[in-house]
């Protein structure tokens, strides 16, 4: 899905890591939220307190999920999950570009 239609985005930014990274809520009406957001080339962990379903529209990064120990490399075009309340590392090789979907 290219766009997102009868929506309401959240006019205030989420920005976390000095701005290196940032987003933009959107709201759907059956009460789904995603973010679309853009990360600056850096090394970042993130915390979830819902399963998220992390989708890469541009870009290039290096993750390593919860209870792995091998790095994966994930392209623009990819996606990846991480369980509820853990956390996840990236790798953040160019400027991307990603929606993330929150699940439950």
């Amino acid at each position: 899905m290219s766009k997102f239609e009868h929506v309401s985005v959240v006019k205030a930014a989420n920005v976390y890591f000095d701005g290196k990274v940032t987003s933009r809520t959107v709201e759907f009406a059956n009460g789904d939220v995603k973010t679309l957001g853009i990360m600056m080339p850096g090394e970042y962990r993130f915390g979830t307190a819902k399963k998220e379903i992390m989708e890469i529209l541009s870009g290039n990064v290096d993750i390593l999920l919860p209870g792995e120990e091998l790095w994966r490399k994930i392209a623009g075009g990819d996606s990846f999950e991480v369980p509820a309340n853990s956390a996840f590392d990236i790798k953040v090789l160019d400027v991307t570009d990603y929606c993330c979907s929150y699940i439950g």
